[in-house]
């Protein structure tokens, strides 16, 4: 089968290594649904050594919707419940360019009633929603954001901040993001910001591990409100990164231990199968096993749930841009792996507790 087509749902349920421990219970923290359409993809850089790792995050599975993810969740680990998080994906053609992405809510959703049928399988996905805002917009966005809890069947449960990953080392992807410096601390993103704790709304952010240390001050200026810290920090190993993956891991973890002292801050345990990152071991999914997985990203996985705590931090896929790594079941053995010595309070806290706490999902 040619790379980035997706396997037919029967073809993918097949784990390639047993599966561990496969009644322990998992909420998918995040993960994203999208179609890349073929124009799209022909548009994007594939040399370019800042974007190119980008490009294969797309490309590599341009088509992973509904059956490709159910079928990942019946695979043979108990995965319960989804979180679904914006990715740009059905957003509408028309209207108000700020309700756009309104579409993306009534596509999960969509999934969502899909997945709550039984009739495809067992896993309740995308029963959580995590939507896309600007929240630079200030206080305009509130308007946003009750279009997407009114498109949220109830499930809606916050944003994923637009526009913060920003670093002057990584000039195109930052541009290509939309991202400009200091989002975080400007005054219309803070009063945009603002609005999502008397909505009852979380905020997830993305951004690059030298900007992990700006998060304390909103922390400290929010302190109602829940940050979700997503896939570790991302820790970044492309264009003006690139190699420095060692180097750079003592701020990385001088870092991480900062922000954990704010308790409005979890953390998700994942996405360092991001072409982005600069593992080795990116782009090889068919060979790639939990146990080299779980050798490569343990420092970082450990780093943060001893810095956390197992309460605070949370087990996702980041399918499918982790899937330019690795298969889902593998990646689920790569995480029960690297705990494989905690409690099994912690572990069902890993897992599935803190997820379905965060985000309000009934298992």
């Amino acid at each position: 089968m040619e790379r980035g087509a997706s396997a037919p749902p029967e073809e993918r349920r097949q784990a390639r290594e047993p599966i561990l421990e496969p009644d322990l219970p998992i909420v998918d923290a995040h993960h994203h649904l999208w179609f890349q359409p073929q124009e799209k993809l022909d548009a994007m850089d594939r040399q370019d050594p800042e974007l190119g790792p980008l490009t294969r995050n797309f490309s590599f599975h341009p088509r992973y919707l509904f059956d490709e993810l159910m079928a990942d969740a019946s695979c043979g680990h108990n995965v319960r419940a989804t979180v679904y998080v914006e990715v740009h994906s059905m957003y509408r053609q028309g209207g108000p360019a700020h309700l756009r992405s309104v579409g993306e809510i009534e596509f999960a959703n969509g999934m969502a009633a899909m997945a709550e049928s039984g009739t495809f399988g067992d896993a309740r996905l995308c029963a959580a929603i995590v939507g896309g805002a600007d929240l630079r917009a200030g206080a305009a966005v509130r308007e946003t954001l009750e279009a997407h809890i009114a498109a949220g069947g109830g499930r809606y449960r916050g944003v994923r901040a637009a526009g913060v990953a920003f670093d002057q080392r990584l000039p195109k992807l930052s541009a290509a993001i939309g991202s400009k410096p200091g989002t975080l601390a400007d005054p219309a993103f803070r009063e945009g910001f603002a609005q999502l704790a008397p909505l009852g709304l979380s905020c997830d952010i993305f951004l690059f591990e030298p900007q992990i240390g700006e998060l304390a001050d909103l922390a400290r200026a929010f302190p109602d409100t829940q940050i979700v810290l997503n896939h570790v920090g991302m820790p970044t190993g492309l264009g003006g990164f690139s190699g420095t993956l060692a180097e750079r891991f003592p701020i990385w973890r001088d870092a991480i231990e900062e922000v954990a002292q704010h308790p409005n801050i979890a953390v998700k345990l994942g996405g360092l199968g991001n072409a982005m990152c600069g593992f080795d071991n990116a782009g090889r999914p068919e060979s790639m096993g939990s146990e080299e997985l779980a050798d490569a990203w343990r420092p970082y996985i450990e780093c943060c749930i001893e810095a956390f705590g197992a309460d605070r931090g949370m087990f996702e896929s980041n399918f499918p841009v982790d899937g330019v790594t690795a298969d889902y079941p593998v990646i689920w053995n790569a995480f029960k792996r690297i705990v494989a010595g905690g409690s099994a309070a912690e572990r069902a806290a890993l897992f599935a507790g803190t997820a379905a706490r965060t985000y309000r999902i009934e298992l």
